[in-house]
């Protein structure tokens, strides 16, 4: 029987999703299913861990019922994941002793503060390429074993096992408690550049190292599952952000990607070395391919759509999402408007967490499809910012920009990306390149594609937005921008 197809299974942050993937790239079924989020106090935020393994069980079976396909069918199953959520169960019974704590969760921030105060920052971003922040699993992790009660003597006793997402989906599929690279790097507790669970780091946040997963490869062959109709090998494992560079075959030092969607994530790929930042972006792994591993820069933007969903949930400017390019494009420009939207602090590469939002340079003349269209601008200009922080880094010459998430359907924003950034910007057809690149990894591991040479060939160009600005005119807006962000910045 003909292997013709990959299972792809995506689970994010509101929803699980699966996706079948045939060997050109094409999406044959997807499926996916929301599943409750959970809100005990005010900055806290669970999932049940239950709930996602069956939300993305049923979408698998779903997907397969839609494909209209059997497990003969399925060459390898590929995971990717919303990363730094944690999960701690009972070894022997795969029961969790409490709700996952999600990244968004800021229980820890106290804590943070604490490792902080005690100068441990760099010892921290030496080791794992991180920032000390609530984000991350170790102090999730921590958080747990101080307050369920026994957890922690049971978790040196080998009882209990600390999971990403990845490793819980594997643990429930397969029955081993493994992780892969990319997962692990966000865990603030993996040395990446010694590749290893640091010892130091586990001390200082009282994690035993008995309750962690064993570190693999991303392409690799975890182990088979019998849950889907028949014997599948589950071979591949990545953070969904990686798996976005991976799926959009950013293979080669200096390749970027930009995921446009609440927020955006700008990952460039660094290969086989380990770039430390001069200007507060992660360093991290992106993925293990056999004895090979390869590293990337990262920059959060944090208000990417959410800047959209603001003009029509609070302002009422638009009905939706859509609405926004067709109302921007009703004006040439935004009549010199900027807005920075820092609603929640800018990131990389300001780090000012006291910033906060603004509005500037209203003029009488200044309507809604000056705002709306300054709305959209600011995404591509804060891009901009993280992405020449990138350049900057590594010495390395950005020739495209290869974007996906939703609001890269936006042709307006695309544009205007091209035109700030002074490089052609590329769009694939598959806007769906997180699940995309986890197909890549199980795929590889099994030889239905049989090199990373051959995937150059199933990513397809869907439109490339090349730059129509010349240099005076890019310098003004920029210029405009950077005394906007300035009049928001509380740094001196």
């Amino acid at each position: 029987m003909a292997k013709d197809f990959i299972l792809a299974l995506d689970q994010g942050t509101t929803s699980s999703r699966t996706i079948v993937f045939d060997q050109a790239g094409g999406i044959r079924a997807s499926v996916s299913q929301e599943y409750p989020q959970i809100y005990p106090k005010p900055g806290w935020v669970e999932h049940d861990p239950m709930a996602i393994w069956e939300s993305q069980l049923a979408t698998a079976k779903a997907a397969m019922a839609e494909a209209n396909i059997a497990a003969g069918d399925v060459a390898a199953i590929g995971i990717t994941n919303q990363r730094e959520t944690t999960v701690v169960w009972e070894r022997a019974t795969g029961r969790p002793i409490y709700n996952a704590i999600v990244w968004q969760c800021r229980r820890t921030a106290s804590f943070c503060d604490e490792l902080k105060a005690e100068g441990l920052a760099d010892e921290f971003r030496a080791r794992t390429g991180l920032v000390i922040d609530a984000y991350f699993s170790g102090t999730k992790a921590k958080w747990i074993l101080d307050h369920v009660a026994g957890a922690r003597a049971r978790a040196a006793k080998g009882e209990l096992c600390f999971g990403t997402i990845d490793t819980w989906l594997l643990y429930n599929l397969v029955g081993v408690h493994a992780t892969d690279y990319s997962n692990a790097s966000r865990t603030l507790m993996y040395n990446i550049h010694d590749l290893e669970w640091d010892a130091t780091l586990l001390d200082r946040l009282d994690v035993p190292a008995e309750m962690l997963p064993e570190v693999k490869p991303s392409s690799h062959v975890f182990g088979t599952t019998e849950l889907l109709g028949g014997t599948i090998s589950v071979a591949g494992v990545c953070g969904d952000q990686q798996s976005a560079l991976f799926g959009q075959t950013g293979f080669k030092p200096g390749d970027c990607k930009n995921t446009y969607g609440t927020g955006c994530f700008v990952l460039m790929n660094s290969g086989e070395r380990a770039v430390e930042s001069k200007h507060g972006l992660l360093t991290t792994l992106a993925w293990g391919i056999g004895d090979r591993v390869e590293y990337a820069l990262e920059g959060s933007v944090f208000i990417g759509g959410a800047v959209i969903q603001w003009l029509r949930d609070e302002l009422g400017l638009i009905s939706s999402a859509p609405e926004s390019e067709t109302v921007a494009r009703q004006v040439e420009d935004s009549g010199g408007v900027y807005i920075v939207p820092a609603f929640v602090g800018l990131g990389a590469p300001h780090w000012d967490m006291h910033a906060r939002g603004a509005v500037v340079g209203l003029t009488r003349g200044s309507n809604r499809a000056h705002i709306v269209r300054a709305a959209l601008e600011s995404i591509a200009f804060q891009s901009a910012d993280v992405i020449r922080s990138m350049a900057s880094d590594t010495g390395a010459r950005l020739d495209v920009l290869k974007v996906d998430g939703g609001a890269a359907r936006n042709d307006l924003l695309m544009q205007h990306q091209a035109d700030v950034l002074g490089i052609p910007v590329a769009r694939g057809q598959v806007v769906e390149t997180t699940a995309l690149g986890a197909a890549f990894l199980a795929g590889l591991a099994v030889g239905y594609w049989p090199n990373q040479a051959a995937l150059d060939g199933v990513w397809q160009e869907d439109r490339v937005f090349e730059p129509q600005w010349d240099d005076s005119r890019r310098a003004a807006a920029l210029d405009g921008w950077r005394k906007a962000v300035a009049m928001v910045s509380t740094k001196a």
